[in-house]
């Protein structure tokens, strides 16, 4: 018999997950595995409770929670040699990582792609200690995803991100840094640095279009210094996928990535404060094998390992 362990966010999703439990852990029994779960008591409590699953031997730990909740429990699975399958039940409310996997919103279904589905090894981001696997980046802007009202995102999801963008701008202020990626330098002003693993961010699957999830790459975004008007633009382009043709956009793929500042510039985890410069980001290529659905595995990672 296999083993699993659930580790769920009992806040998240209206704590629906908890009513639905008894039917998960019959619907894993019927699939072969031995299943006990785990509620968290509280920020950093999925992380410990992860690296224990993963002391235990565990083949297979559940994330049922939001992107923060998937978030500990990959930093708490990701230092270890022998890490455990991951399978996600998306319970925020956005659920970027999940979305972008193309994991099904329904409890139930996401179990299903869990028993049935395939394993995908995809990157994952270190950022100096930290680890994360939809986003990293800097500037005031990043602030949105953490300073949008929880309220409003449950009311109208992703736009409430838009929502507190348009309302931040103008407080939105420029940091010079320096950053150097693969050999290369970039100095200057800049409005925002994004460093990319899947193309779903905040809701919005075409933020990062080119990004590959088990390329070995970061997607860097750099957005130069701009106007009030140029960085509203911008920020209506994104919401298209069409923001990358503007000048004061950068795009380039980087393995390791060192950012630095004299400024004070606050990071961005997927979607929580990670701190503040300087940072040295490192693509770690395959480091997460996760439970994805069987049309998404085929079209979105067996064409990358055959090349086509």
């Amino acid at each position: 018999m296999k083993t699993a362990r659930i580790i769920y966010n009992p806040t998240s999703g209206r704590e629906i997950f908890k009513e639905s439990l008894a039917a998960v852990l019959e619907r894993l029994e019927i699939n072969g595995y031995v299943t006990s779960a785990h509620a968290t008591t509280g920020e950093g409590d999925a992380v410990s409770a992860a690296a224990k699953a993963c002391e235990m031997d565990f083949d297979l730990i559940i994330a049922a929670g939001g992107d923060g909740t998937v978030n500990e429990v990959i930093n708490g699975m990701a230092d270890f040699e022998d890490r455990p399958e991951l399978g996600i039940v998306p319970m925020g409310t956005v659920n970027d990582f999940a979305r972008a996997l193309h994991i099904p919103p329904r409890i139930l279904d996401a179990i299903d792609t869990i028993v049935d589905g395939r394993t995908a090894r995809i990157d994952l981001g270190r950022m100096n200690s930290k680890y994360f696997m939809n986003i990293g980046g800097g500037g005031k802007i990043t602030a949105v995803s953490y300073e949008a009202p929880s309220k409003l995102k449950a009311i109208i999801g992703p736009l409430a991100y838009y929502v507190k963008g348009i309302e931040m701008l103008p407080q939105i202020r420029s940091s010079n840094v320096r950053i150097d990626y693969d050999g290369n330098i970039f100095e200057g002003k800049v409005m925002l640095f994004l460093l990319g693993l899947t193309n779903s961010i905040g809701g919005f699957d075409k933020l990062v279009p080119e990004a590959e999830l088990n390329d070995g790459y970061f997607s860097l975004i750099i957005v130069e210094e701009a106007s009030l008007a140029e960085l509203g633009h911008i920020l209506t382009l994104a919401t298209r996928g069409e923001h990358l043709r503007h000048p004061k956009v950068h795009v380039y793929k980087a393995q390791d990535v060192h950012i630095s500042s004299y400024e004070e510039v606050q990071l961005n985890l997927d979607g929580e404060f990670g701190g503040v410069l300087p940072a040295h980001f490192e693509n770690m290529k395959e480091h997460l094998e996760v439970r994805v659905p069987e049309t998404f595995y085929r079209v979105h990672i067996q064409k990358d390992l055959h090349g086509y």
